[in-house]
């Protein structure tokens, strides 16, 4: 089969045949990522016992992501504290290389929280979990964004709510930026564009596939892959009049960068069965160079 259609197998929920060398990849993988984490963890755990902010979660996920066959490239500046980064979503892939990039937070699903490790892995990275569908529980959700903030926590959401193709760009869902209605103090806002080039709808975990059949087929992936990850201008959310407007603004940068990269228009979400559409808008300029 080719490639595209063991892809829309996959996101149909059909699984993904693994060949014999392919399985062998995978477990060489795997077993590299539990090495990481007999050297990272003990010593985090060391660390703390001396002083609080412990660099061995991000560089576990540093590791990790170079494991599972990432290679990132960063373009442009991150800021380090006080930041509310606002990215696309495409992979899990996307959480290992922006915290072991950046050593970010995220907000992630209530859900992530009760399975096994990967749980606890969150946690270590200073995770703030969700319930997306607890509505009664927004406030206390909020709550717990602006101590993270007040921390001087860089923190990290994926306001599309699910994963996309790597070449769309879903409407923002912005509860989780009422956080900065009123923004903390010194708080600014940095839009991230995450890119994977040619392999993104290879490695982007949608439509019915579930999370370990994902995962499965990128540790048996034969070779790496490029990200490129985008840190546009940062800017105040004071300038914005709410979470809706501030939303607007970091999708529309968002946006327009991924139509720069991406050398044509935006098209809109699919699932694999359906039909591409592309959103109508004036083609992008050539691309530019990568750094």
């Amino acid at each position: 089969m080719r490639k595209a259609e063991l892809r829309a197998a996959a996101a149909r929920g059909e699984g993904y045949p693994i060949s014999p060398i392919g399985w062998l990849r995978l477990s060489v993988r795997a077993l590299g990522l539990i090495l990481a984490l007999m050297v990272c963890v003990p010593l985090h755990y060391l660390y703390r016992l001396l002083k609080y902010g412990s660099p061995f979660p991000k560089l576990f996920l540093w590791l990790a992501t170079r494991i599972v066959g990432a290679r990132v490239r960063r373009h442009g500046v991150y800021l380090r504290r006080d930041v509310f980064f606002v990215a696309n979503h495409i992979s899990w892939v996307d959480i290992l290389a922006l915290a072991g990039a950046s050593g970010t937070a995220f907000v992630a699903k209530q859900e992530l929280s009760e399975v096994p490790v990967i749980g606890w892995l969150c946690r270590l990275n200073r995770t703030v979990f969700v319930k997306r569908e607890h509505r009664m529980g927004v406030a206390e959700q909020i709550n717990d964004l602006r101590e993270a903030l007040a921390d001087n926590w860089s923190v990290t959401v994926f306001p599309e709510g699910t994963v996309t193709d790597g070449q769309s760009l879903l409407p923002f869902k912005t509860s989780m930026l009422s956080v900065l209605e009123p923004p903390p103090p010194g708080v600014l806002v940095q839009p991230v564009v995450l890119d994977y080039r040619e392999n993104a709808e290879e490695i982007g975990w949608v439509g019915d596939e579930s999370g370990l059949n994902n995962a499965k087929r990128l540790l048996a992936r034969r070779g790496t892959f490029r990200l490129d990850i985008h840190f546009l201008e940062p800017f105040s959310p004071e300038e914005f009049r709410g979470r809706k407007a501030i939303g607007n603004e970091s999708r529309r940068r968002i946006e327009d960068k991924l139509v720069e990269v991406l050398g044509k228009p935006l098209r809109e979400y699919r699932f694999p069965s359906e039909p591409v559409r592309y959103i109508p808008r004036p083609q992008a300029q050539a691309d530019i160079p990568i750094e």
